[in-house]
């Protein structure tokens, strides 16, 4: 296992970043606004973020940034995050997760 799946599986909701990316901070923001508290590893300041990025790439996340695991699994990136959102789908994901408990 790697190191990102084997991080993305450590909490409820996990977010790999990057502090100077805008959709990345959307995203954040979209899941705070629920009432969870992301775990984000922001990669351009973290020791081991290009190795991150590298094995964010190879799980086929490009871009690399954001990509969202919740309940233990590869949500995906931006796209995915927001589409699920528009569904109605998010809300119950992350209650699933025990990310929020509303």
């Amino acid at each position: 296992m790697g190191m990102v799946t084997r991080l993305g599986a450590e909490k409820p909701v996990v977010i790999f970043s990057k502090s100077s990316c805008g959709m990345c901070h959307t995203i954040k923001t979209i899941i705070s606004n629920f009432g969870a508290n992301p775990k984000v590893y922001e990669l351009d300041e973290h020791p081991d973020g290009q190795k991150m990025e590298r094995e964010l790439l190879e799980l086929g996340q490009k871009p690399s940034v954001p990509t969202v695991f919740i309940g233990k699994e590869l949500i995906g990136g931006s796209d995915e995050v927001i589409g699920l959102n528009v569904k109605g789908e998010l809300k119950p994901l992350l209650i699933s997760a025990k990310a929020i408990w509303i």
